[in-house]
Order: C-alpha cells, then structure tokens, then sequence
C-alpha cells in the first residue's frame, strides 16, 4: 500500500496487544465477539499516520468435518516447527524420514489390502 500523501510505502501493524508480525486478517480471525482492533498506517518518508478501530460485531461459525479441522490444526503446528528449524541438514532429514514411513506405512497398508 502507498502513501495517499507522497506516494511512498506505508506499514501496516495491527494492535493492541499483538506482535508486530500479525496480519490483519489473522488478527480478525482470531478476534473474540465485541473485541476492539487497532490498525494503524505509517509513511516513515512524510510522517503520515492513520488510526482505525475495528469492532467485532459478531461471530458466526458452521460445524465441519472434525477430522478434516484437526488434520489442518497439526498441519499448521508442523509448519510452525518447520519453519523454526535453521538446519538444512536437518530438514533434509527429516523430509528422508517422514518420506521412509509414508513408503512404510504405504507398504503395510498395500499388504493388508492384498490379504482381504
């Protein structure tokens, strides 16, 4: 996003109370009924500044296939932990591991078809 004042790039951080990395739109999603979210622009070349206040009016969610959210919940943490691992090598070797039990289970899996 540009600066409607000159033209240069603006930051965007969302608040209160939330890390500086957090994305709007995590920030919605993870926003409470009645819960107050502060965004604010910056342009660091002219000194522009905008503050908005969005509210959470309310919260409506539909039931899903629970397997289908915890499989997606497990997913997100093991991206978390994979993305705090700084060793090539190891990320190499733990892509080799999980590919040998996916052939593995993949075996056991084409056997026991095999004998039904």
């Amino acid at each position: 996003m540009d600066c409607p004042a000159c033209g240069s790039p603006v930051t965007l951080e969302v608040g209160p109370d939330r890390p500086l990395s957090t994305s709007l739109s995590d920030a919605i999603l993870a926003a409470e009924e009645d819960e107050q979210i502060e965004v604010t622009r910056d342009c660091w070349d002219c000194c522009w500044h905008e503050t908005r206040a969005l509210r959470v009016a309310s919260i409506d969610t539909t039931a899903g296939d629970e397997s289908a959210v915890e499989r997606a919940a497990l997913i997100d943490k093991i991206t978390d932990e994979f993305a705090a691992i700084e060793s090539v090598d190891t990320l190499e070797e733990t892509l080799a591991a999980i590919r040998e039990q996916r052939a593995t289970d993949s075996a056991t899996t084409d056997t026991d078809d095999a004998a039904e």
